[in-house]
């Protein structure tokens, strides 16, 4: 796994994209404060519409930095059993193509190993978006994942490569300012 850390810093650094496991499905990944790097990813899901991209986090400590966040998150985050992704609003210091049109973000803290020591050492947010090309399923597993996107990306991570648990996305919900809570997927 550190060795893959290693190899996924350098990559992201260089404002390259990686494929790597998540806290929930295969995702592809970039600096998530690189325009370029974003707009590569774009690429190579072939998503014309820009659909939403949500960014990962190592902890609640940083999320302020990124977004307006609304007093409930935290106890939302705190108690959610499951992966749980939050879109809040006022979105800032990040790629300006991660926000929604009403100038939010979604946002998840994750609590995978990989993942938080891949954040935590890169000392920035990193993008999350499935490991598929826009408007295909989302692959449940690395074996699911299309050799396009595969070849693809700058570097592939091989921890739990071989890790045939079937993965499922994260819940979603949308927090407003005033601490309005919708459910966009449970």
């Amino acid at each position: 796994m550190d060795k893959d850390i290693q190899s996924a810093l350098k990559v992201l650094q260089q404002g390259g994209t990686i494929l790597y496991p998540t806290d929930t499905i295969w995702g592809i990944g970039c600096d998530a404060t690189n325009e370029k790097a974003v707009e590569r990813v774009y690429e190579i899901k072939k998503s014309g519409d820009k659909e939403g991209m949500l960014v990962l986090l190592d902890s609640l400590d940083r999320l302020e930095r990124y977004a307006e966040v609304p007093d409930i998150a935290g106890e939302l985050i705190e108690a959610a059993v499951n992966s749980l992704t939050i879109i809040y609003p006022g979105a800032r210091n990040l790629a300006s193509s991660l926000f929604g049109g009403d100038g939010s973000v979604g946002i998840r803290i994750v609590k995978d190993n990989f993942c938080k020591k891949l954040i935590q050492q890169y000392k920035r947010p990193v993008v999350s978006t499935s490991a598929n090309i826009s408007g295909t399923p989302a692959p449940r597993t690395y074996a699911e994942i299309s050799k396009e996107i595969i070849n693809s990306v700058d570097y592939v991570v091989s921890y739990r490569q071989d890790d045939l648990t079937k993965a499922k996305p994260s819940g979603i919900i949308k927090l407003g300012l005033n601490g309005e809570v919708r459910v966009i997927r449970e």
